[in-house]
C-alpha cells in the first residue's frame, strides 16, 4: 500500500474511485454478515448504533414512518435495516454494481426500497422526493473534495424542520499511522485541496483484491466538516465522539462491545468517530417524546 498527495481532476478521481468500488462488490457481499438479515428481526450493528443516537432528535425515538434518503448506501444493507425499522427509504450510490446488489437483496428479503444512482454531490437533482431524514454513516466524506456541496446537497434533500444525520471515521483517527506500533501521526489532519493518492488492492472487510487499486480521498478536519453544514442552512444539535469503530482501522485494534478500540492502555487518547445531528430550519421540528440519554 502507498499513499502521496496529489493534484487532481475530480471527474478523473471520480472515475477511479467509482471502478475500486464496482470491484469491491463481490467482495463485500461474501463478507458483509448479509445472511444474518435472512432474520426477520435482525439490524445491522451499525444502524442499531445510529439509531439509538438518533433517537433523542426523532418524533417517539424512531424512524418508523419517516421518508429517509441515505447517502452512499453501497450494498444496501444498513440503508434495508432503515427499512426494516419502518422507514420509507431511498438508497443513494455511485456504484452501479452496489445498487444492483442492494436491489437483489431487498426483494429477496421482501422489503420495499428506492435505489438512485447519483454521485453524492449531485443528489439533489438526480433524487425526486425529500425527505424527514437524510442519513450518512461510516466511510463517506473522506471521498469527496468539496464538502460546501456535499452538505448543499443534504440540506436541499431535506424538507423544512428535516434531520440530518452522520457518523464518521474521526478525522483526528485518519491521521495516525495505521501500521505503527503506537499511535503517531503520518496523514494530513488538514486538508489543503489535494488528494491522498492511495495504491491498495485489498478492501477494509474481506479477503480478495481489487482490480483497480488506486483510490483518491480528502482530508477534512472537524472544524470543517461542522461549518459546511452550518453554512447549508443546518442548525447543528448534537455532536459526539466515541472510542470504537464498527470496523478494524488498525490491525493493534482490539474487538470491544460495539466494534473495534485501541487497546486499553490507549483509548483515551484519540477519538475513532464523531457523530453530528443537524436540523432544517422552517415547517414543524418533529415533536420528541423520547426520554433516553443524549448520544455520546
Amino acid at each position: 500500500m502507498s499513499n502521496s498527495r496529489i493534484a487532481i481532476d475530480w471527474d478523473a478521481a471520480r472515475a477511479s474511485n467509482r471502478a475500486n468500488w464496482e470491484d469491491r462488490v463481490p467482495l463485500h457481499e461474501k463478507a458483509y454478515a448479509i445472511s444474518e438479515l435472512d432474520d426477520p428481526n435482525h439490524l445491522t450493528g451499525v444502524i442499531r448504533t445510529d439509531l439509538a443516537a438518533l433517537a433523542p432528535f426523532l418524533p417517539g425515538g424512531t424512524v418508523s414512518g419517516l421518508d429517509v434518503c441515505h447517502l452512499q448506501c453501497h450494498i444496501g444493507t444498513d440503508t434495508l435495516s432503515l427499512a426494516r425499522a419502518g422507514a420509507r427509504v431511498t438508497g443513494v450510490d455511485f456504484s452501479p454494481g452496489a445498487l444492483a446488489s442492494a436491489a437483489g437483496l431487498a426483494q429477496r428479503l421482501g422489503l420495499d426500497a428506492t435505489w438512485v444512482e447519483s454521485d453524492v454531490l449531485e443528489a439533489r437533482d438526480a433524487v425526486d422526493s425529500d425527505f424527514d431524514l437524510v442519513y450518512t454513516s461510516i466511510g463517506t466524506i473522506n471521498w469527496l473534495p468539496d464538502l460546501g456541496r456535499w452538505a448543499g446537497q443534504a440540506a436541499a434533500l431535506l424538507r423544512p424542520g428535516g434531520t440530518f444525520y452522520i457518523r464518521d471515521g474521526h478525522p483526528a483517527l485518519y491521521a495516525i499511522d495505521e501500521h505503527a506500533d503506537g499511535l503517531q501521526l503520518r496523514y494530513p489532519y488538514f486538508g489543503n485541496g489535494e488528494a491522498q493518492l492511495w495504491d491498495d488492492e485489498s478492501t477494509y472487510d474481506g479477503d480478495g483484491k481489487v482490480a483497480h487499486s488506486r483510490t483518491y480521498q480528502w482530508a477534512h478536519p472537524l472544524s470543517e466538516i461542522i461549518n459546511s453544514l452550518i453554512a447549508a442552512g443546518l442548525q447543528i444539535l448534537h455532536l459526539g465522539e466515541d472510542k470504537t469503530l464498527p470496523w478494524k482501522f488498525s490491525p493493534r485494534m482490539v474487538e470491544v462491545a460495539g466494534g473495534f478500540a485501541w487497546p486499553e492502555s490507549e483509548r483515551d487518547l484519540v477519538p475513532c468517530t464523531y457523530t453530528i445531528v443537524a436540523r432544517k430550519a422552517g415547517g414543524q421540528p418533529p415533536r420528541n417524546e423520547f426520554k433516553g440519554p443524549l448520544p455520546r
